[in-house]
């Protein structure tokens, strides 16, 4: 395969595990693939030890289904696939079926820059079972990495306190793909810009950088580098001033700053990229200051978190922009989301829905029957909590939600408060109903969801907990099915 042939690997069909088309095939083979059912992306526990997350990855997630088809050069691939006998693994007559095969089911989504929480449904899909069952490991793939991106990128903006954070993570981050995507995300949860070029043209996000250490290095001494620079790039220099001595390296960026002041241009700032950076933010700070440069930005990098970020806030540092790279791309503390996706009813075409729950040893991985939805109160302005329902066995004006968890833990919504269903129509009988908004958009409602979240609840410790329960019939429906199948009188 060259270059010039190398396939948008990202809509392909094949972006599968194996055993969601042994399924499909059995499906298929037992007469069984036109059977309705419903299936639930969501996960179980909030990455980071987070309050909140926020949900992404949906627009890489209707481009997938919109192009699900099985071409020749797919279908010819699955042909060379044999069993434990050397026997093809699929007969000729499923790849047949394949070559037809198109998405056809309905889908409903949390948009993209929504505030989620632990089990709530991120993405809901209804229609034939063997759709549903093939769309699993890619909506995954798509959904678990950017939720997480963009909820770190999250938390890395509010421990900077509405300071600019610049995204640098390509050098480091999981391939192509995983770099793209992890600018895009990191966008949405709050990033002022990245210095991912292809993510600029791609995706239109603000591009930012100037120099690394290598143009100081190449140069006879650091004032010569700062000099050359500054004419080469008088309206876009900021000095990397740790090549040597960091606070000297200060001193020249001022040197050359006065150059581009001399000649109409103004110094950016400068950045820091290692020691101690409360220390020496606070003494470039005051060396800028008395040279006269007060609006000459300090910018630090050096492996920055959320909590590097707010521990060096707690200490003073005078530092006024954020440059955040492989901890933010590659979530480096968590780098998984835990995303599941279950079903939770069938029914022959027209009949009646039968329900169903997946048990475990572990009661955080018991599902939830149903064909869920989950709806958020709001009072006041503030997000105050959600209720997760069965839209098939919704009583009228129910307000009570009950923790999962524990049974006796019950909270009643006050009549007051303002009702609103997180799951919007995305898919109709395959037909893409919804209009996808612009990664501005997306990047604004994010912020306006984190807005409207009770203070608490954004705590990088210990954080408040967002109360998110079953409505008591779900619960009850629940508990009814996991004595059924534990076969408990």
């Amino acid at each position: 395969m060259t270059l010039a042939t190398r396939p948008c690997f990202h809509e392909s069909p094949l972006l599968t595990d194996l055993y969601q088309l042994t399924m499909a095939y059995g499906y298929w083979k037992t007469g069984t693939a036109h059977k309705e059912a419903v299936f639930h992306l969501f996960f179980r526990k909030a990455p980071f030890k987070s309050g909140y997350t926020i949900a992404a990855g949906l627009a890489d997630a209707i481009t997938w289904l919109r192009n699900l088809r099985f071409g020749p050069q797919e279908l010819s691939y699955l042909a060379t696939l044999v069993g434990n006998d050397g026997k093809p693994l699929f007969e000729a007559a499923f790849l047949k079926y394949l070559r037809a095969f198109r998405f056809t089911g309905d889908v409903d989504a949390v948009p993209e820059g929504t505030v989620v929480f632990p089990n709530e449904p991120l993405l809901r899909i209804k229609g034939p079972i063997i759709e549903g069952q093939l769309a699993e490991t890619a909506l995954l793939n798509f959904i678990n990495f950017q939720t997480l991106i963009a909820t770190k990128a999250a938390r890395i903006c509010e421990a900077a306190q509405g300071e600019p954070v610049l995204e640098f993570g390509l050098r480091r981050a999981q391939g192509v793909d995983g770099a793209l995507a992890a600018s895009r995300s990191a966008y949405i949860g709050g990033c002022a810009a990245t210095s991912n070029v292809l993510a600029g043209q791609v995706f239109g996000i603000p591009v930012k950088g100037t120099h690394a250490h290598s143009w100081v290095m190449s140069f006879d001494d650091e004032a010569e580098a700062f000099q050359a620079y500054a004419e080469a790039m008088p309206n876009n220099s900021v000095f990397l001033v740790d090549t040597y001595d960091t606070l000297e390296g200060v001193r020249r960026a001022v040197a050359a700053g006065r150059w581009l002041r001399d000649n109409g241009h103004e110094m950016v700032g400068i950045r820091l990229d290692s020691g101690d950076l409360a220390y020496l933010s606070i003494e470039a700070r005051k060396i800028l200051d008395e040279a006269g440069f007060p609006d000459a930005v300090i910018v630090a990098s050096n492996d920055l978190d959320e909590h590097i970020i707010a521990s060096l806030k707690q200490q003073g540092a005078k530092i006024g922009l954020w440059g955040v790279g492989t901890k933010l791309v590659t979530a480096y503390d968590q780098p998984a989301l835990g995303g599941v996706y279950k079903l939770a009813a069938t029914r022959v075409p027209g009949g009646e829905w039968e329900f169903k729950v997946k048990l475990s040893e572990q009661s955080i991985k018991i599902s939830n029957p149903g064909i869920l939805q989950a709806r958020r109160f709001t009072k006041g302005g503030e997000f105050i909590g959600d209720m997760i329902f069965n839209e098939e066995a919704m009583p009228l004006n129910t307000r009570m939600i009950v923790d999962p968890a524990d049974v006796t833990r019950r909270k009643v919504m006050p009549a007051d408060a303002v009702a609103d269903d997180l799951l919007v129509p995305v898919f109709r009988g395959g037909e893409l109903v919804y209009a996808a908004p612009t990664l501005e958009d997306i990047r604004a409602r994010a912020r306006e969801q984190l807005d409207r979240l009770y203070g608490g609840t954004k705590r990088l410790l210990n954080p408040h907990e967002y109360p998110v329960g079953l409505e008591p019939g779900l619960f009850d429906l629940k508990t009814q099915l996991v004595f059924k199948n534990r076969k408990v009188a």
